[in-house]
């Protein structure tokens, strides 16, 4: 019997989102992103960024599709920058 040992991909998600008149659009899109399949943590954050979420998938290709077509398809969501954990 072989054990095969897979290892996921993990990342950090440096996330923008539009300005609004209210904390309320924030907390919003917050909680979009926090339902999405493979988003593990959102946090609120103040800086350059306004969301950092950790997500996890299987493959490279997986995170690609997770980032391009649903972080960035929520409403609200103006850029992301992808940080891949390395070690």
């Amino acid at each position: 019997m072989q054990l095969i040992v897979t290892q996921m991909v993990e990342a950090f998600l440096l996330i923008r989102v539009g300005t609004s008149e209210s904390l309320n659009f924030m907390k919003t899109v917050k909680e979009e992103i926090r339902k999405t399949k493979g988003v593990k943590e959102v946090y609120g954050v103040f800086g350059r960024h306004d969301l950092i979420a950790k997500v996890e998938t299987k493959t490279l290709e997986e995170l690609g599709n997770l980032v391009t077509d649903k972080i960035r398809g929520i409403n609200g969501v103006l850029t992301t920058e992808t940080l891949i954990i390395g070690f």
